[in-house]
């Protein structure tokens, strides 16, 4: 789909102070590891993440969804009233009911015209918010958007160490579904989208995005019951980190081909990418099948870990903070997620 009028105000990357290492995930499981006989150091080792960060326990998702929309609209001086959507667009959500959109409303102050609403979509909620936004701004509905997300991983770090480490029965192989877990951090994003008649002096065009589904293997990484995430959540997820790997990357490879045949871009065209962050091994088979170099990326994952639908965004804003990304750049944002869907953002920046 390419837009003529869709314009990107800025990317703002919102983030928890508290940082927990790959070796302290692993000295809480050393019983696990000494009983299973796992080498120390090898979560590090295969994904790459160093440490990951966490929030002060109990923090819901619109607090720090808030903190992040709030911080965008100060850095970008744009006034409340011009926000016609909000959009909450995180795996995490306060509860099931009502959107946790509702809650972001109303601390930030938003109009009582402006529409707010949830965007669940897995590690894309936030690019499939960007390509909602776009649809209401070039169809003339709307001038202007926020898109926000608050990722509280710890929860699910945490009951899945404290699975792992009550299942008596655990194997080898049985531990591997829980590894993915283990590399989850928490973090928070957002982004502002608007017409070109409104659109900030140093925005970036959004030339258009390209969609791909292989949701096939959608079994291939599932978290259980949607309720919210509080205090007293005790969320888990299985993941066939292999299989979600390679099915993963066969959905970029298809998307990307038809990403730059809709854009009439060659790899050479391509200054910059931004990609969402998981690890060592996705990251080098990633640039393998797309044909590029893995220079034009901008790495997040060593520090912060896999922070769902805020890992792409807030990568964005970090690279354009430590100018990695340029005025006049080609720059293309790649996202899978799981279920398997694949999003490709055109960007001129």
């Amino acid at each position: 789909m390419k837009y003529n009028k869709v314009y990107i105000d800025g990317f703002h990357a919102e983030l928890p102070e508290n940082i927990i290492t790959s070796a302290q995930v692993e000295n809480q499981l050393s019983d696990v590891y000494s009983r299973l006989k796992l080498p120390e150091g090898r979560l590090e080792m295969f994904s790459g993440i160093k440490e990951r960060r966490y929030w002060p326990v109990g923090t819901l998702p619109s607090e720090v969804s808030t903190a992040a929309g709030q911080a965008i609209l100060d850095k970008l001086n744009i006034p409340k009233d011009e926000i016609d959507v909000v959009i909450h667009c995180s795996v995490c959500r306060d509860f099931l009911e009502p959107a946790t959109a509702s809650v972001v409303h109303s601390k930030l102050g938003l109009s009582n015209k402006c529409v707010n609403f949830d965007i669940s979509n897995a590690c894309l909620g936030m690019l499939t918010g960007v390509g909602v936004l776009s649809d209401m701004i070039e169809s003339g509905r709307i001038r202007r958007g926020l898109l926000v997300a608050g990722e509280i991983g710890y929860p699910l770090l945490q009951q899945t160490i404290q699975h792992l480490n009550n299942d008596e029965s655990l194997t080898r192989k049985s531990f591997k579904p829980h590894f993915a877990s283990l590399t989850i951090g928490s973090a928070a994003a957002a982004i502002v989208v608007s017409h070109e008649d409104y659109a900030s002096e140093n925005a970036h065009q959004l030339l258009g995005i390209s969609d791909f589904a292989y949701t096939e293997f959608n079994h291939l990484c599932q978290g259980n019951t949607d309720q919210g995430m509080d205090k007293s959540s005790s969320p888990l997820m299985e993941t066939d980190s292999e299989e979600l790997l390679i099915k993963g990357i066969e959905a970029a490879g298809k998307c990307w081909n038809q990403f730059l045949e809709e854009f009439n871009w060659s790899q050479e065209d391509i200054d910059r990418c931004c990609t969402h962050q998981v690890g060592t091994a996705h990251s080098r088979m990633l640039y393998e099948k797309i044909g590029i170099s893995e220079e034009l990326d901008y790495t997040t994952f060593p520090f912060l870990g896999n922070c769902g639908s805020a890992s792409l965004p807030l990568t964005t804003a970090l690279a354009s903070d430590n100018n990695h990304l340029q005025k006049g750049h080609n720059v293309a944002l790649l996202g899978i997620g799981s279920g398997i869907n694949c999003t490709m953002l055109a960007l001129k920046w």
